[in-house]
């Protein structure tokens, strides 16, 4: 047999693993520093938390930070990254490690955790060039597959579910939604397991919009949440998750409650104080977030700390100008609350490239400074990628975006496009009804110049149509396409109106 036919099989085998190389990780090069950073931070603070839990014998405070063999996993994503970077001695170092935390948490159950780590061992000596340990570590795989045989061919195991689970969640947003499916089949086949349990609440959480306006029934992710801690009744970091859910549904008293009970199993836990400073600024409770997110950033310079700094910063600084106060000193006031905001979003940005939501903050408040390029390149950056983001962030930065067009550089039109942009995403309604004013307010001025403005009946039927009152929208856009009558855009809004 030809040696070409043996690297032929060889490499068909290795495309059979499960494996960080077999499941189509889309990396951009410069994703890779950020990743791996961040990698790196999570494993220092599931080892600092399970020397915690070690002391106090109790585990899962941290949803997979408490599980026995996060680390190992950990170990295992970073040792992809950094085979992408170019060191594949580090990533050899790293697998190696990551193959001796699983046999310490597990002993003789490890097997089936060690087929993620043998497959990306086989994969790494395949391509470093050494074939024959690469077909050792297939002929691993295969015996431990052969030892414990999955339900069927097309069923992996639960292991592996969540493994592959926890590095898409980990891994980016876009693979948010593979990451609930992973964790939905891993626990169709272990229901009752702590660790898949915790992450699909997560997954859930992290996806799912928050809910603005009382509904009768709790959300998938409040359902998934309570079930977690079910089984990890002393899990302070889904408790605090649960409590910002809650939030939204108006229960105050047990959301108070799990706030509480939180604090007390984690005070010191960076995770926990994060997402209880998230709740104290949406009560509008801003000195106390700011101190407990202060005292998170004395010990870890999180970017996803810097931004919620400047949340409750520049919160301070729209509650002042609401205040409708015009003298010298509230305007110095102004300008320390936005100054802080810039400081700490643009410590965010720096630490962290993707953070969309606070480049568009950031953006704004430029404008605010009167530096309209450095607004405008921020703009373009995050327009670019307008189609990756979740609904709610592309709604914001849409919303931001006319704002920045209405106010600060005169382009009525361009803010008319993005604020009607905004209303097609409903999941936010204080978004919404905000673009909504602002386009009423647009209308009513143009209708003040000239009472058969066509642009602005227009304007008057997507929010009608936004609103649901598809019988007054229908209205505003007869009288739009009587105005101008070859504007496709009002004719299409129109037909659909009139078909429904």
């Amino acid at each position: 047999m030809s040696s070409n036919t043996d690297e032929d099989l060889l490499h068909s085998r290795l495309q059979q693993l499960q494996s960080h190389f077999t499941w189509d990780l889309k990396m951009e090069d410069w994703e890779l520093d950020d990743l791996g950073w961040q990698l790196q931070q999570d494993m220092e603070g599931q080892q600092g938390q399970q020397g915690q839990l070690g002391q106090q014998g109790q585990l899962g405070q941290q949803g997979q930070l408490g599980q026995p063999g996060a680390v190992a996993q950990s170990y295992s994503f970073l040792a992809y990254v950094r085979y992408l970077q170019d060191k594949p001695e580090e990533a050899l170092s790293l697998l190696n490690q990551s193959e001796q935390k699983l046999k310490e948490c597990y002993g003789e159950d490890s097997e089936r955790r060690l087929i993620v780590t043998y497959g990306d061992l086989a994969w790494l000596k395949y391509h470093t060039g050494d074939h024959t340990e690469s077909q050792s570590y297939c002929q691993r795989v295969q015996d431990i597959l052969a030892k414990h045989p999955a339900d069927s061919s097309a069923v992996l195991h639960p292991e592996v579910y969540g493994e592959k689970a926890w590095t898409f969640l980990k891994f980016s947003k876009s693979y948010y939604p593979k990451a609930i499916e992973c964790f939905r089949r891993a626990l169709e086949l272990q229901p009752d397991d702590c660790e898949f349990n915790n992450g699909y609440a997560i997954a859930l959480y992290r996806t799912e919009p928050y809910v603005l306006e009382l509904c009768d029934e709790e959300s998938p992710a409040i359902k998934q949440l309570r079930r977690a801690l079910e089984i990890s009744p002393d899990d302070g970091v889904l408790m605090s998750m649960l409590a910002l859910k809650l939030l939204y549904y108006q229960k105050y008293s047990e959301a108070d409650g799990l706030v509480e009970r939180a604090l007390e199993i984690g005070p010191d836990d960076t995770q926990i104080l994060r997402n209880v400073a998230i709740y104290l600024r949406k009560k509008d409770q801003l000195d106390e977030s700011v101190e407990l997110l202060q005292k998170v950033l004395q010990n870890n310079q999180s970017a996803l700390i810097h931004h919620q700094l400047a949340l409750c910063y520049n919160r301070k600084k729209k509650n002042l100008y609401l205040q409708r106060t015009r003298d010298r000193r509230a305007e110095r006031e102004l300008h320390h609350w936005r100054r802080l905001s810039i400081q700490h979003l643009e410590e965010a940005v720096s630490l962290n490239n993707t953070l969309t939501h606070a480049k568009t903050l950031l953006a704004l408040l430029y404008a605010e400074e009167y530096d309209l390029e450095r607004a405008q390149q921020l703009f373009d950056d995050v327009l670019e990628k307008l189609d990756e983001e979740f609904w709610s962030v592309r709604q914001f930065i849409c919303r931001s975006y006319a704002e920045f067009c209405q106010y600060h550089t005169s382009q009525i039109g361009l803010a008319i496009t993005y604020y009607k942009k905004a209303l097609q995403f409903s999941n936010d309604t204080s978004e919404k009804r905000h673009c909504q004013k602002k386009l009423k307010q647009i209308a009513e001025r143009r209708l003040g110049r000239n009472r058969r403005d066509a642009t602005a009946y227009g304007i008057l039927g997507a929010v009608a149509k936004a609103d649901g009152d598809l019988r007054r929208a229908a209205e505003f856009y007869q009288k739009a396409v009587e105005g101008d009558r070859g504007n496709e855009e009002y004719l299409s809004a129109l037909c659909e109106l009139q078909l429904q």
